[in-house]
């Protein structure tokens, strides 16, 4: 038997106004797994997962789940499979334990057992203080968390998550993380991860798939895909107020504001240091850093566009 939970062979989506969101995507994912879904918006990562969940049909080419046509028996997917949306309903006269107590019950749990599994989960992440508050009267990153928690009660053997950390704050943020890697770990979760946050999944995921105007850039580990770009690091230079660089000595370097970036050979770092020192002069620097390449820098690569780590946008 198969250990690939999904394998998407050829998926392709194209909508009625002719636009192609997806175009002959091929990708597996494994038991346990944690892949990372990478790209701007726009570039057809959510697309895609509505098709794993069967809330799309492809135009062409085939998704299986446990081995079994999704297109055939689009009912597997509810029965294996909770999903985290970018959008969803208000629930607004409910209170936050009362929707992770209804997603509880709607997912075949007895009332007793979904009241007990929300105290939990509510008590796991601290919130015990919010859990008879009203929707409308939670803040955005309390709102997320109850959605988030109605997405994790029943504990279904696979977690599609699409942007699962927005609007949280980092406290909540390591929680989040903290959890869904005990989920992997110990109950063998498998975890499709739609994110812009590149530091989130540079550190959990274990497979990436970079997507851009609908297709399938690349697809490895995170270290073998950063790998491609050779033994090298990026040098990052802040330059205080008032301050300028000048010509730079360094091809391909990028200026952004005050910060100067730049990639050379590893061997080659303390030789750049010394010579920015040299230009610049210690008065002049703010702050440096020297760090491996990041995926975002695959993306880069791959795209030829350069990509904005706040935004989460190719610029």
């Amino acid at each position: 038997m198969s250990k690939n939970i999904y394998e998407l062979s050829g998926v392709t989506k194209i909508y009625d106004n002719g636009t192609k969101a997806n175009d002959n995507i091929s990708l597996c994912v494994a038991k346990g797994e944690i892949l990372g879904v990478f790209g701007p918006n726009g570039a057809g990562k959510t697309t895609m997962i509505k098709q794993m969940v069967g809330l799309l049909r492809p135009t062409a080419g085939t998704i299986t789940l446990y081995g079994r046509s999704l297109q055939a028996c689009p009912s597997m997917a509810p029965h294996y499979v909770a999903y985290l949306g970018q959008t969803v309903a208000a629930f607004g006269s409910f209170t936050f334990a009362e929707v992770i107590v209804h997603a509880g019950i709607h997912r075949g749990l007895s009332k007793a057992q979904a009241l007990a599994d929300a105290k939990s989960l509510i008590a796991r992440f601290g919130l015990q203080a919010k859990a008879s508050r009203l929707r409308y009267q939670l803040s955005g990153g309390e709102l997320k968390l109850s959605i988030l928690l109605s997405v994790l009660i029943g504990e279904k053997p696979i977690l599609i998550l699409d942007e699962p950390t927005n609007d949280l704050d980092p406290e909540h943020r390591r929680q989040v993380w903290e959890y869904l890697l005990e989920l992997c770990k110990n109950k063998g979760t498998t975890i499709v991860l739609v994110t812009h946050n590149v530091d989130e999944a540079d550190s959990v995921v274990d497979q990436v798939a970079v997507i851009d105007r609908g297709t399938l850039c690349a697809l490895g580990t995170a270290g073998q895909l950063k790998s491609a770009l050779g033994d090298v690091v990026k040098i990052i230079i802040t330059l205080k107020p008032g301050h300028t660089m000048g010509a730079t000595p360094f091809p391909g370097a990028h200026l952004h504001g005050q910060r100067w970036c730049f990639t050379v050979p590893s061997g080659e770092t303390l030789y750049a240091l010394g010579q920015l020192q040299a230009m610049l002069g210690d008065s002049a620097i703010d702050d440096f850093k020297v760090a491996r390449p990041t995926l975002a820098d695959v993306y880069t690569q791959l795209t030829r566009r350069e990509w904005d780590e706040n935004s989460g946008q190719p610029t």
